[in-house]
């Protein structure tokens, strides 16, 4: 198997794991804090497991590797994922999806400031479109009667910029596995949250979305999704998570009955279509002329 199917399909595998996210947030009924608490430090624990059982005795040499870029890398993880907890929890799942998914303009952002890399005519111009769509959900946020926030709206816009700089970490330190930052940033996060968590009293009853969400869904999605852009070009990874854009708020439309609204329908759309068309362009760039 070449490097460019093993990340595509690493890839697809954690969109497709993760997507179901948003609706066990939900479904744990509990506040921010607690949801927190016990996604993070579950699914920490259950990375840092996973890889003492691969590695075992090579397994402080894998966490030590990672150096300070892992490091870092862990802690930005950590503030994006209490974001997303915090954002899902006050702002419609559809509203935080969207503006998630533009995580890849921060990285072409981060590149043009940080390391000075050229951005294309192309990049600016879904820049501005797709900051037309995230101005369209917000203002859906402020109408009277709307379940959404722009608080929630703003969190949102936190975890996408802490993917855009977790992804672009992973990606410049693509010969070190980050993750291991992941489990370390999961327990980091969790410690946080612990001393404003109730765990034991609002979560009780809640038991199967915990498991499941520490368990399953949070560890391995986010290990798959650290893992694809070692080997995918960014245009490629930004397509795949489009799927977590449209299939999570289907989930929660389905499972919760949550109608996200015409201004996030619309803005939502503008959103993923700019993404879409933006990134099918290299790609359509990148196939070999046919052969006569």
């Amino acid at each position: 198997m070449n490097e460019y199917l093993k990340g595509l399909l690493i890839t697809l595998t954690g969109v497709l794991v993760i997507t179901p996210d948003s609706l066990l947030i939900r479904l744990i009924e509990a506040d921010s804090w607690t949801v927190i608490f016990w996604r993070n430090s579950l699914s920490g624990l259950t990375i840092l497991l996973g890889l003492l059982l691969y590695y075992r005795r090579d397994f402080l040499r894998q966490l030590l590797s990672i150096g300070w870029a892992g490091l870092a890398m862990g802690v930005i993880w950590a503030l994006g994922t209490i974001c997303f907890v915090y954002s899902i929890q006050t702002t419609l799942v559809a509203n935080t999806l969207f503006i998630v998914s533009t995580s890849p303009i921060f990285a072409a952002l981060i590149a043009w400031l940080v390391l000075r890399e050229a951005v294309t005519r192309r990049t600016w111009l879904t820049i501005a479109f797709s900051l037309v769509g995230i101005a369209i959900i917000a203002w859906g946020s402020t109408e009277v009667g709307s379940q959404g926030s722009l608080i929630g709206d703003l969190a949102a816009m936190g975890t996408a910029l802490a993917v855009a700089i977790s992804f672009s970490i992973a990606r410049r330190n693509r010969s070190i596995s980050m993750i291991p930052a992941i489990g370390i940033s999961s327990i980091m996060a969790g410690l946080v949250a612990l001393p404003l968590a109730a765990p034991l009293v609002e979560s009780a009853d809640k038991v199967w979305p915990i498991l499941l969400i520490g368990f399953v869904v949070a560890p391995i999605g986010a290990s798959l999704l650290v893992i694809g852009p070692r080997y995918l070009p960014a245009a490629d990874v930004s397509l795949l998570l489009l799927l977590e854009a449209v299939l999570g708020p289907l989930w929660v439309w389905w499972m919760l009955n949550e109608f996200p609204g015409i201004y996030t329908l619309v803005g939502g759309a503008f959103v993923l279509l700019t993404l879409l068309v933006s990134n099918t362009v290299p790609l359509l760039r990148r196939r070999p002329p046919l052969s006569h």
